[in-house]
């Protein structure tokens, strides 16, 4: 029998992995390469045997990478993320004016968005894609060639360089302000607060804001929401009080539809960067966009 020249398990058991392991879950492996979970498992199973050690923990409510498992993932994303973008140009000719760029939902709507005509106005012919997610995993997909993405700077294959830093605050809507106008810092937990789920745990929450501000408190109470937004548009309904970030926030200031409560008044933990792979030349249009973003995030910095 003929060895298989790069000693490795098959293409197709490699793909499983990869998707399985992208989203961390059998299941949505499974809907997304059209095959059955029992499918998906079988293959996850032959590829552990075949290299000798585990790739996943099973979980009952789904599955966490081990390291093995984390240093294949890492190797093979980067892999077929090459693969797919030589495919994507030699399939359209032309990257020269095309760019994709991934950030959270929440800075996309409140920050990027709102400038992009800017850079429109300027380059005219470039097509720029959006992918907006709050599940980081989804910023690792083939055409995603910039990415704005909070955290402390360091992700694995990535080139970063700070983007905008920031200041968080409480805020909520103006009724409620003035039917707390009495409150303090330190009586914060003691009022409705509305909590992000954020997929991203790097992003500050309601019992890390209050543990830095140095304020006694059990568990906070209030409401939870899955976006950013939402628990935003919750405050400005004067149903209690978020954790106001300034980049995003500040319109909705200057409009009236939210007002600061209280003094407190932290610098961010983290930072936006703004970030490339390491391993892959940029396309000419997402080498312009890049210098943009840099030009506005520098006079956002100076004012």
């Amino acid at each position: 029998m003929v060895r298989r020249y790069y000693d490795l398990p098959s293409l197709t058991a490699l793909a499983v992995f990869e998707a399985s392991a992208r989203h961390l879950s059998f299941k949505l492996a499974a809907a997304e390469l059209n095959v059955t979970p029992g499918a998906v498992s079988r293959q996850i199973k032959a590829v552990e045997e075949e290299i000798g050690v585990p790739l996943f923990v099973r979980m009952g409510s789904g599955v966490i990478l081990t390291n093995a498992g984390e240093d294949l993932y890492a190797v093979l994303a980067n892999g077929f993320s090459k693969a797919s973008e030589v495919v994507r140009t030699l399939k359209r000719g032309d990257r020269s004016k095309n760019v994709t760029i991934a950030c959270s939902d929440a800075f996309a709507s409140m920050w990027l968005i709102p400038r992009m005509p800017g850079f429109w106005t300027r380059h005219p012919e470039i097509a720029v894609d959006h992918l907006i997610s709050d599940n980081s995993r989804d910023f690792r997909r083939a055409e995603v060639e910039l990415r704005i993405r909070y955290g402390f700077g360091s992700w694995p294959d990535e080139t970063t360089e700070l983007f905008l830093n920031d200041l968080i605050y409480p805020v909520c809507g103006p009724e409620f302000a003035q039917v707390h106008r009495d409150a303090t810092a330190e009586s914060l937990s003691e009022l409705p607060l509305l909590h992000v789920n954020w997929v991203d745990p790097d992003w500050a929450d309601w019992d890390e804001v209050l543990r830095r501000a140095g304020i006694p408190h059990g568990a906070p109470r209030g409401r939870r929401f899955g976006k950013f937004s939402v628990a935003l548009q919750a405050a400005q309904a004067n149903q209690g009080i978020a954790v106001g970030w300034h980049r995003l926030v500040q319109p909705l200031i200057e409009d009236g539809k939210l007002v600061r409560i209280t003094d407190l008044e932290l610098p961010a933990p983290g930072g936006y960067y703004l970030t490339w792979n390491d391993n892959r030349t940029l396309s000419p249009a997402a080498e312009l966009l890049r210098e943009w973003l840099r030009e506005i995030s520098a006079e956002e910095r100076a004012s």
